[in-house]
């Protein structure tokens, strides 16, 4: 019989005090079929690729099934690694298949650099706002997070000079393309200054890049890794979770050789390698033309379903309210006018069978309790227009 008995040790501190995402809380509560949400940035599941998918899976099974279903090299499939960086330098980042790392989602990429690069108390520059679960990221490597101020154009190279030579960070990180949460697009001017300002005060730069394939209107604007000073400081991120499902969990790393070798390492100590059946499957699918296919689908439908939600804000959300048209990818920032708080009103706007994340999580320095993001991509054009009818019913009569 045990008389002394001890409680367990407390979890460690980032445990403890790094918080849940608000997005992920969200989606639970609005997981009922009759909720029209602009909540999650959950692809349009009816466009996704099923068919070509699953001809893919059944190749690789009935060909090389011995080779699918075994362990596989931390780094990836090479076949998946090619096809990437033949992607990669289709849009003028010359690259290798040696270059990259397969990740298991692009997620687990930023974990993997957050792990190579970070020591406790080290400082990390982020915009503001900022994508949420990057802040989680950082929370749990022991990192000091510092905002970098944001206009309508992006993160303002000015004021991060200013900050850089202060605070003496690590590394930067950043969405330069339909940045999550807010849409926005880095311009070319823009990301040659944040290159510039990296070179001289000897930071990182982590380019997340999720969402630039998803283009449907503008002209492409270059990597922020391929201008001069950030070539050899930049770890690029991609995924296939926005282009192609995001069901599959893949994603991959480009950086540096140093940089690349210490992730491989920290991916051995986290999960051996990402799922071999899946690298294959989709490195078959990849050789074919179904993505580019798909792509062109996605594109359009996207593009009619950012028209819905852009056109009719006006009606769903108080006079004198904010909101941008993204030229690309899955997200609008909408900011009601000062008073009104968008966490306040979202569960009555729950109750109406509707939803969106307000945008106060996503800040890393002071927040604007009016602002939100919307997503445009889940839901088709007339559930849209019917979403925001319900959207209407909360916020066009709420008070400050």
């Amino acid at each position: 019989m045990l008389h002394d008995i001890r409680p367990a040790p407390a979890l460690a501190a980032r445990a403890a005090h790094t918080g849940g995402s608000p997005v992920r809380e969200i989606l639970a509560l609005t997981a009922r079929p009759e909720v029209i949400s602009f909540a999650g940035g959950l692809p349009a599941g009816e466009l996704f690729d099923a068919r070509g998918i699953a001809a893919a899976f059944r190749h690789v099974l009935d060909e090389t099934p011995q080779q699918a279903l075994q362990y596989s090299t931390t780094e990836g499939d090479p076949a998946l690694r090619a096809a990437v960086a033949a992607r990669v330098s289709a849009r003028g980042l010359a690259t290798g298949a040696d270059d990259l790392l397969v990740t298991t989602g692009s997620q687990q990429g930023l974990s993997l650099l957050a792990t190579a690069l970070l020591e406790p108390g080290d400082t990390v520059l982020v915009e503001d706002p900022c994508y949420l679960a990057a802040l989680q990221v950082f929370g749990f490597a022991g990192a000091r997070v510092v905002p970098v101020p944001t206009d309508d154009a992006g993160l303002d190279p000015a004021a991060l000079d200013e900050i850089a030579a202060r605070e003496r960070p690590k590394l930067i990180y950043l969405v330069p393309t339909f940045q999550n949460p807010t849409g926005r697009t880095l311009p070319a001017e823009r990301r040659a200054a944040v290159a510039g300002v990296a070179a001289r005060h000897g930071l990182w730069i982590v380019e997340d890049d999720p969402y630039g394939e998803l283009r449907f209107e503008g002209e492409p604007v270059p990597y922020l890794a391929s201008f001069p000073g950030a070539e050899d400081r930049t770890a690029l991120l991609g995924s296939f979770s926005k282009i192609v499902a995001p069901g599959l969990r893949l994603g991959w790393l480009r950086a540096p050789a140093a940089l690349r070798r210490a992730c491989v390492i920290a991916k051995q100590a986290a999960d051996l390698h990402t799922s071999t059946v899946d690298q294959a499957a989709a490195a078959r699918y990849l050789a074919g033309p179904g993505l580019d296919a798909h792509l062109e689908r996605v594109r359009g439908a996207y593009r009619a379903r950012r028209d819905a939600l852009v056109d009719g804000l006006g009606a769903a959300l108080p006079d004198g309210s904010r909101w941008n048209r993204p030229d690309g990818g899955m997200f609008v920032w909408a900011t009601m006018p000062a008073g009104y708080d968008a966490a306040a009103l979202l569960p009555e706007v729950v109750r109406h069978d509707a939803a969106y994340v307000p945008g106060a999580p996503f800040y890393a320095g002071p927040a604007d309790a009016g602002s939100m993001r919307l997503s445009f991509v889940t839901h088709p054009p007339e559930e849209i227009e019917e979403g925001l009818r319900r959207l209407a019913k909360t916020l066009r009569g709420a008070r400050p």
